[in-house]
């Protein structure tokens, strides 16, 4: 036994871990040993005795009736057991001491080759837990292999990987070589942890900016967003939470030494800090510096913005090959539309002269009038049928009576519309629970009746991208979502049993 206990010791010694592990790991060991000595198919059960150093080992046992009996290797008979324990019964589990076993070199060599075994076990748990909690952070390694698909990283106790795909372009990796990257990933692997690495992540910058900015570390500065083109070119947005301080300027350091350090890290990528703002078209116009925006229009129901530059701004806003423009939108979750103030004017004007048409024929109107109406803002007949009398009156060259008749001819147009309308559902045999359905808009009814669906169930019964090809893309995924869900409901799919 003294021998066994040196092995303990000197394991516990070499791999810096608690003894108590190596102990738990030693019981293991005495217990594969025991088992091969007095029958593999034995209960054994392997104690440490704390006072004594000792491992203790006992055969544990069902106890059975006569009549059950059928191995003496996993079962007792029940007059033989409360021999043992008085108080026992039939179906409980009884242990009793086995004699001790000689360990010799063979068993102390055995015993030390499942130790290191389990052993290895726990280091490679703990490093995977080590490294699991670190995921998002940088890391520094030297490279130890490099192969045609990945870089192995050595850090230290563990080796990394870094992808083709997760490295940059214009670098390259010898031996030895000092690294530093992102912890994209860690897995649990059966063979140890993998720890998948990153240079091309977005939050690489963000972390090589917490490096190099205390304001950042501190949490007076916040960055709100990354994007970034690998190698190329970054944007940064940046908050500031103590009004004295410019966000920007921090980041930048002085005559640019902080954001200098972190290009340096990366291979000259450009980084442009911009200053974030709550107001979408505020940040949209930060993101597309060094470009200078003469307006923005704002849609909030499809999270699009167009952006009106002047000429010699178009290429600037753009960027080489769209990557001014791309980042810009990766960084603001917006979709960004950019145009000259030339095609804004011909836009406009193309806009105002289909408006007037739309109210010269359905308003029977003289193109002046048309004009001020349009002018003050309306923009169809629904408008125009519905707003209050005394806002139609007020407009400039308008009285009361022209107001009411514009009304009036609205409100008929859109009757005879109506009308028009359910006459077509009925020669499609449209299914009048569709027309009920608050999510479906009456406008889009006879379109999908004419191509084909016409009942609750033939709507219920569709896929978000084949309701979107029979709109043409003309209405958003939510809208879509919404229709198909609530023509399931009203279908009968969703009711409970």
């Amino acid at each position: 036994m003294t021998e066994i206990m040196q092995v303990v010791d000197q394991v516990a010694r070499e791999k810096g871990i608690d003894r108590k592990i190596v102990i738990e790991a030693m019981e293991s060991a005495i217990q594969t040993a025991a088992r091969k000595k007095y029958g593999v198919h034995k209960t054994i059960q392997v104690q440490f005795d704390k006072k004594s150093s000792v491992f203790l080992l006992n055969q544990v046992r069902e106890v059975v009736l006569d009549e059950q009996w059928e191995s003496d290797d996993t079962q007792i008979v029940l007059d033989e057991a409360l021999l043992i324990n008085p108080d026992i019964k039939v179906g409980e589990t009884i242990a009793h001491a086995l004699p001790p076993m000689e360990y010799g070199r063979v068993a102390a060599q055995m015993a030390k080759q499942v130790i290191f075994q389990k052993v290895r076990e726990a280091e490679r748990e703990r490093i995977y837990q080590e490294y699991v909690d670190r995921k998002g952070q940088l890391v520094n390694g030297l490279v130890k292999r490099v192969e045609r698909n990945s870089v192995q990283i050595d850090l230290g106790r563990t080796t990394a990987y870094l992808p083709h795909e997760e490295q940059l372009a214009r670098e390259h990796y010898r031996l030895g070589d000092r690294i530093r990257a992102y912890i994209k990933d860690v897995r649990d692997a059966g063979h140890g942890p993998q720890i998948m690495l990153s240079r091309t992540h977005p939050q690489m910058v963000a972390e090589l900016f917490k490096m190099e900015v205390p304001e950042i570390y501190d949490n007076i500065i916040e960055i709100k967003a990354v994007a970034r083109d690998p190698g190329l070119r970054s944007k940064m947005a940046v908050r500031s939470n103590d009004s004295h301080i410019d966000p920007v300027g921090a980041c930048v350091g002085i005559r640019g030494g902080r954001v200098q350090a972190v290009v340096n890290e990366l291979q000259g990528e450009r980084i442009d800090i911009i200053e974030w703002s709550p107001d979408p078209a505020v940040f949209v116009c930060n993101a597309l510096a060094p470009a200078e925006v003469s307006k923005v229009v704002v849609d909030e129901e499809d999270r699009n913005i167009k952006v009106v530059v002047n000429e010699d701004q178009l290429s600037l806003a753009i960027g080489r090959k769209g990557q001014n423009v791309k980042l810009a939108s990766e960084l603001t979750g917006w979709k960004i539309d950019i145009i000259t103030e030339q095609e804004d004017v011909n836009s406009r004007t193309e806009q105002f002269g289909a408006l007037v048409g739309q109210f010269i024929d359905i308003l029977r109107v003289e193109e002046d009038v048309a004009g001020a109406l349009i002018q003050e803002g309306f923009t169809s007949c629904e408008e125009v049928a519905y707003v209050p009398l005394e806002e139609l009156a007020n407009i400039d060259g308008f009285d009361e009576d022209l107001a009411q008749e514009l009304r009036t001819r609205a409100r008929n147009h859109l009757l005879q519309q109506a009308l028009r309308s359910e006459e077509r559902k009925v020669e499609l045999h449209v299914d009048p629970r569709l027309s009920q359905m608050s999510s479906l808009s009456e406008r889009l009814i006879i379109p999908l009746a004419e191509k084909g669906i016409r009942h609750m169930d033939e709507l219920a019964a569709l896929a978000t991208d084949e309701l979107a090809e029979l709109f043409n893309g003309t209405v958003s995924e939510e809208e879509l979502n919404a229709i198909i869900l609530e023509a399931r409901q009203l279908a009968g799919w969703l009711d409970g049993p």
